[in-house]
This record gives structure tokens, C-alpha cells and sequence, in this order.
């Protein structure tokens, strides 16, 4: 795809998959779940264009980054210390972040760890979630929204891999990544995906049947274990990070969420953003945008919008 190079690289202990392209300052693209670098693909070519050295991995688990096996492999630390790493081998003190979902989770820990290694965040979808030190973060998901609520569902290891084996993974990718329903994200049991063979899902218009096979063969070769295990560690992240219990995070940062967002719509998530919570978290959180009519994947739903509100904001550094 127009000259995207492409490496691997050694970082605490595993080789990790990178996607680059262009000369100047680094922007760090990270990607949540169920993705890879190649969420990214519309954002590297836009900021590498623009005079910045893009670079998107695969992170730990994903594509054709190593993948090893241990639930207590994917704790925040872990991914932070690869994340750090990959900034030393470039030869940078700083970076730019851009990061959704599972990695503007990743971000906000690199920012609270090493906030002198990120000179800016722009985050997508997910906001700072702060540490309740009263309970486990998957028990208060479970007392909220129940034991059907997804993250509550990926817990039992092997459980949902099996039902996405069973469904397909084509046809799993392609209802998550149309999926545009707000509010808490509800897996029942005897069909965790909501797949109705009689009713075919059909991929949205930015995504297309080629894209959902480049994604539906890297996760065929690599599994879904590694990317799952993100959710199995939410509890082991909770017990390691006690210390950083109402730490604030001092990083300029700029918030980006679709209207739509399973995420933004989540009971409490609006109220936190909008009504000085996140403010008050986050202190040089610079500016908040909702984007109207759009949903979770937002950087390839509106690519050209999220691209531009990425150079507006990290060219003022």
C-alpha cells in the first residue's frame, strides 16, 4: 500500500511487527481490539505526507507480532515496557500517540508510567478510566451490566475462541466492525456475536470485503487468544497499578469519540467526560470532540476528518 514499509522488531523479550512510513518527528499509531496496524492504514499515509515518521505495530498478540501464551503476559507493564522499548529502538526520547480502544487503554498507562516519553496523546473512543481502589474493574463491569456483558464473557479462557471458531472469523470481524448499536456492548451466551444467518450482516462502506480478508487471515494464523487476554488481564492491571491510584495524568491530550461509540454510551462514561472527571484526571486535557453519526472504529469510519483533527493538534508541539 503506497510504499508502507514494513519490519520486525525485538522489544522486551518478543519480536513486534511494524508498519512505517515517511521522515520527521515519530507518531505512534496504536490499534485496539479486534484490529491490527492496518486500522491505520489512511492515517500513516496522511501524516507520513505531512512531514511525521508514521508508525503503527502490531501490538503483542496481533498479526505478526509474538503472541505468548500466559494471561499474565498481556499486563499493562508488559505492553507499556514493549511500547517503550519500540521508542528506544527509534532512537527518540519523545513520540506522538495516537491510539483507540485496547491501545488508548495501552496510551493512557504509557502516559501515566513515562509521561516524559509521549510529547502529545490524541486519544480515540476510550477516555482515562481511573483506578477505583474499592473493587476489581471486572466485578464492577459484572455488578453493573451483568455476566453477558462482553468484557465479562471473554473472561474464561478458550470459551469465546471456540464460539468464534464455530461462527467463523470473517463472519465475527465482520459484526463487530459494523456494529453501531450505543450503549454497553451484551454477548449472550448461546450466540456471544449475535450472528443470524438469516439476516447477514452487511460491512460498511469504509471497510471492504478485501480489508475483512487481510484481517480474517492474520487472525486465522495468529488466533485470538493473545488479543483476548488484554481483557483477562483487567483484574491483574487493577492489583499492579495501586500505586498509581488518583495519579493524574500530565500529558497534553486531545479526546476524539464517535457520537455512537459503545464505549461513550455506556452509563457514566458522558457524565465523566463532559462534567469535569476527566478534567480533573487528566489536567492538560486540551479538547473534546464528539463526532456526530458515527460509531466505535472511528479513525477508519471518518479517516479523513480524524486525520486532520491529529495534524490540527500535534503540529502546535
Amino acid at each position: 500500500m503506497e510504499e508502507i514499509k514494513h519490519g520486525m522488531v525485538g522489544v522486551n523479550g518478543i519480536r513486534m511487527h511494524i508498519a512505517e512510513k515517511g521522515e520527521g518527528p515519530v507518531v505512534l499509531f496504536l490499534h485496539g481490539f479486534p484490529e491490527l496496524w492496518y486500522t491505520w492504514r489512511r492515517q500513516i499515509l496522511a501524516l507520513s505526507s505531512l512531514g511525521y515518521r508514521a508508525i503503527a505495530p502490531d501490538l503483542r498478540g496481533y498479526g505478526d507480532t509474538e503472541a505468548p501464551s500466559s494471561i499474565s503476559s498481556y499486563s499493562c507493564h508488559h505492553i507499556v515496557g514493549d511500547l517503550v522499548a519500540l521508542i528506544n529502538s527509534l532512537g527518540v526520547e519523545q513520540v506522538f500517540v495516537v491510539a483507540h480502544d485496547w491501545g488508548a487503554i495501552i496510551a493512557w498507562y504509557l502516559c501515566l508510567f513515562c509521561p516524559e516519553r509521549v510529547k502529545a496523546f490524541v486519544c480515540l473512543s476510550v477516555p482515562f478510566l481511573p483506578r477505583n481502589p474499592n473493587i476489581k474493574p471486572v466485578e464492577s463491569m459484572r455488578a453493573l451490566f451483568g455476566d453477558d456483558y462482553y468484557i465479562c464473557r471473554f473472561q474464561e479462557p478458550g470459551k469465546i475462541e471456540a464460539q468464534i471458531a464455530q461462527l467463523g472469523t470473517a463472519e465475527v470481524l465482520k459484526n463487530i466492525l459494523a456494529n453501531r448499536k450505543p450503549g454497553p456492548s451484551c454477548f449472550p451466551e448461546e450466540n456471544a456475536f449475535g450472528i443470524d444467518p438469516e439476516n447477514r450482516v452487511t460491512l460498511p462502506s469504509w471497510f471492504s470485503e478485501q480489508d475483512l480478508s487481510f484481517y480474517a487471515t492474520k487472525f486465522n494464523q495468529r488466533g485470538f487468544t493473545g488479543a483476548l487476554n488484554y481483557y483477562r488481564a483487567m483484574n491483574l492491571n487493577w492489583e499492579m497499578t495501586a500505586a498509581w491510584t488518583e495519579v493524574q495524568v500530565k500529558v497534553p491530550v486531545k479526546f476524539i469519540v464517535g457520537e455512537l461509540d459503545m464505549v461513550y454510551t455506556t452509563p457514566g462514561i458522558k457524565e465523566y467526560v463532559h462534567n469535569g472527571g476527566f478534567k480533573k484526571d487528566v489536567p492538560l486535557l486540551e479538547e473534546i470532540v464528539v463526532i456526530e453519526d458515527a460509531g466505535h472504529f472511528i479513525n477508519q469510519e471518518r479517516a479523513e476528518e480524524i486525520n486532520a483533527h491529529i495534524y490540527d493538534f500535534i503540529k502546535k508541539f
